[in-house]
């Protein structure tokens, strides 16, 4: 027989925190990249009455939390995440009173929240960096301002690059240089000043009092450069991000800096918690950021970009799950986000991008631990490749470089791009600046933009024939992507073998017959067993899942009864035929 794409009928059951040991170690997380979500004003950009207005879809998903990408006054050169004021809300998104309103709303549905804080670099236009460039006395050292090197100081300190392309360093007309590892609109502060630490302390109880449940941390490897802030001596330096050592990123000397963040958190109970946004070069050193007196959990994008390969993968899993659990900490997985081409155009887009997309969802939910879902992604959304020119918001494809090491020069105050350029084929640095086309607003309901987005248009346009995606169109269509990702969250949550690592310590009755004779053990609460190539399998207590990475069908033994697959899947009781590039759960 087939097996379709139905969830056997469980019963709808929370996560355990007694039992898990804090509610972050097995949710399923969902990102909203607020002027994407919805927006209920017209003006074409979501809010956070709009998001507020969405939440029932987030209830219905069945996911526990909620994290929302920057809201607070900002200029906007990059999305957001340049700040002006950590403690107000952009009018764009709307005031304070809607923020407030959002996390009544969200509790009173059970859905967590968790807000960004940009900790790393402000907005130029920061009160701090104003004062800085007006000469207050003692105002430039909470910035990372220095003299240029050269007879002149014509020339930058060092030879560090901005991630966004081109040098991290612009100079101001007394002739001093500011660091920005991102855009020239975004100085880096300098967190050897009391002063930094003191105000951020500040702004996390602003919003914990608000009743935030915790705060994703931007750039959470960055605040903290090598002594004497030395020279790297090779160039294309944000291609070695996350797989070389760099003086300006994953410094010892972080950790601090988290520590005194989870006692902060602790100290106003519930639960709150502190997620970094770290890259590090193996998955030992992103485990520093989740010891047990720092932060709760660090993005796994190691899983993020590991390719459609089961060796990779299961290197990836193994390695994600032994440097987690010797700190005693969950692992989390991610597939996308709002920095990355969405995971159904990398996997290659069209029917097979879909098809592996959706089995990695799978895989990803049945993996002891966190797991983060990027808005869009359960509509099974593709990357948007063909926005024109003048539509793109994104500074690293605006910022156009000659040479690696050209520096940048202000004569006045930045307030505008101060780099920036709209020439399309900007790619002096190998930054391809497609981030614009994992951005492009939801399809809610409709056959034409803004499909529900908005009662007006969208800030970036949406495709041609994304009526077919919305979530009014999936709705009830048991073949859909959301339907799928509604499945399976049910059953994450009913199955008492997935979630946390903690889930997966089962009995003897817990274990496949087919995986081997003597005792079940759960390595971090999974066991991988025998399988053809190409597949991969792995059972938790009571529970198996198959990975087939082939191009073609797959027979095995079955190992029990389908309860989801992404892909309809033949067996006959005895074995199972596994489709091409598909995920199937099971029951035993």
């Amino acid at each position: 027989m087939k097996h379709e794409l139905t969830a056997v009928p469980l019963a709808r059951a929370s996560s355990n925190p007694s039992a898990s040991g804090g509610w972050w170690r097995d949710a399923v997380i969902y990102q909203v990249y607020v002027r994407s979500f919805a927006d209920s004003d017209g003006d074409g950009i979501g809010d956070l009455r709009g998001v507020r207005e969405r939440l029932p879809h987030l209830a219905r998903l069945g996911v526990d939390a909620v994290w929302l990408t920057p809201f607070y006054v900002s200029p906007q050169a990059d999305g957001g995440y340049d700040v002006a004021d950590y403690r107000a809300v952009d009018p764009l998104f709307g005031d304070l009173a809607d923020a407030d309103d959002l996390v009544r709303a969200a509790h009173a549905l059970g859905l967590r929240v968790i807000v960004d804080v940009v900790p790393n670099h402000t907005s130029e236009r920061h009160p701090w960096f104003q004062e800085a460039l007006a000469g207050v006395p003692g105002a430039r050292e909470r910035y990372l301002f220095r003299p240029g090197r050269g007879v002149d100081g014509s020339l930058p300190p060092n030879d560090w690059e901005s991630v966004f392309g081109g040098p991290a360093w612009t100079r101001v007309p007394d002739g001093d240089w500011y660091l920005h590892l991102f855009a020239p609109e975004q100085p880096d502060l300098d967190w050897e000043h009391p002063e930094v630490a003191e105000e951020f302390a500040s702004v996390l109880r602003f919003w914990l009092d608000l009743g935030v449940d915790g705060f994703r941390v931007d750039v959470a490897h960055g605040m903290v450069k090598a002594p004497g802030l030395p020279d790297i001596g090779r160039g294309a330096q944000a291609t070695l991000i996350g797989t070389e050592p760099l003086p300006f990123f994953d410094q010892d000397g972080v950790h601090a800096i988290h520590r005194s963040w989870r006692r902060l958190l602790d100290s106003y109970g519930g639960g709150r918690i502190g997620v970094a946004e770290a890259w590090a070069p193996t998955s030992e050193r992103l485990a520093l950021y989740v010891r047990p007196d720092e932060l709760h959990q660090a993005f796994n994008f190691r899983f993020l970009n590991c390719p459609w390969d089961p060796a990779a993968m299961r290197t990836v899993i193994d390695e994600s799950l032994a440097a987690t659990s010797a700190v005693g900490a969950p692992t989390t997985w991610v597939l996308s986000n709002h920095d990355v081409v969405r995971h159904v155009t990398r996997y290659g887009g069209g029917a097979q991008g879909l098809a592996r997309a959706r089995a990695a969802a799978l895989l990803m939910l049945a993996l002891p631990g966190s797991a983060y879902v990027y808005q869009g992604e359960e509509l099974g959304l593709p990357e948007v490749t063909d926005l024109p020119a003048e539509s793109r918001r994104d500074p690293a494809f605006r910022r156009r470089t000659t040479t690696a090491t050209t520096a940048t020069t202000a004569t006045t105050p930045p307030t505008a791009p101060a780099a920036a350029t709209a020439d399309a084929d900007a790619d002096a640095d190998g930054q391809d600046g497609l981030r614009d086309g994992c951005r492009v607003p939801l399809p809610w309901a409709g056959d034409e933009a803004p499909y529900g987005f908005g009662p007006g248009g969208s800030w970036l346009p949406q495709p041609d024939g994304w009526g077919g995606l919305s979530v009014a169109a999936q709705t009830g269509d048991p073949h859909s992507t959301l339907e799928l990702y509604r499945a399976a969250l049910e059953l994450r949550r009913a199955m008492p073998g997935l979630g946390a690592v903690e889930a997966g310590q089962g009995g003897p009755d817990d274990e496949w017959p087919g995986a081997g004779a003597g005792p079940a053990v759960y390595a971090r609460g999974m066991r991988w067993c025998p399988a053809p190539e190409g597949v991969l399998l792995f059972t938790r207590p009571g529970f198996a899942c198959t990975v087939n990475t082939r191009p073609t069908s797959v027979e095995l033994p079955s190992p029990g009864r389908p309860v989801l697959s992404s892909a309809p899947v033949e067996t006959d009781g005895r074995t199972v035929r596994l489709p091409p590039d598909s995920c199937t759960w099971w029951a035993f």
